[in-house]
C-alpha cells in the first residue's frame, strides 16, 4: 500500500534552515503531482509546496523565496529545503499527493521555529 514517512524535523531558532524529506513507498513520485502540507497548532492543513511530474513547482506565498521542494527520482523521496525559518512556521510538515489523498497521510515531522 502507499506510504509516506516524513523526517527531518527539529527545534531551531529564527532564521536558521531544515531539511525535510519524504520517503515514498507503493507509488512512484515521479508521476504524480506531489505536495508538502503543514498544520500549525489550532489551525487547518495547508499547502505549502507542489512539484508537478515535470518537476515545475508552487509555493504558498508565506513560504515563497524561502522554501524550496525538489524531488529524487532514484531514491522516491520528495525533499523540502526551508530556509530563514520564521516562528510562523511551527507545524507539523507533512507530504501527500496533490490534491490530497486522505488515507495517505502519515505522522508528520514537528517543526518548532522558536528563540
Amino acid at each position: 500500500q502507499v506510504q509516506f514517512v516524513e523526517s527531518g524535523g527539529g527545534s531551531v531558532q529564527p532564521g536558521e534552515s531544515l531539511r525535510l524529506s519524504c520517503a515514498a513507498s507503493g507509488i512512484n513520485i515521479r508521476f504524480n503531482v506531489m505536495g508538502w502540507y503543514r498544520q500549525a497548532p489550532g489551525k487547518q492543513r495547508e499547502l505549502v509546496a507542489t512539484i508537478t511530474r515535470a518537476g515545475s513547482t508552487n509555493y504558498a506565498d508565506s513560504v515563497k523565496g524561502r522554501f524550496f521542494i525538489s524531488r529524487d527520482n532514484a531514491k522516491n523521496m520528495l525533499d523540502l529545503q526551508m530556509n530563514s525559518l520564521k516562528p510562523e512556521d511551527t507545524a507539523v510538515y507533512y507530504c501527500n499527493l496533490n490534491p490530497q489523498v486522505g488515507v495517505y497521510w502519515g505522522q508528520g515531522t514537528q517543526v518548532t521555529v522558536s528563540s
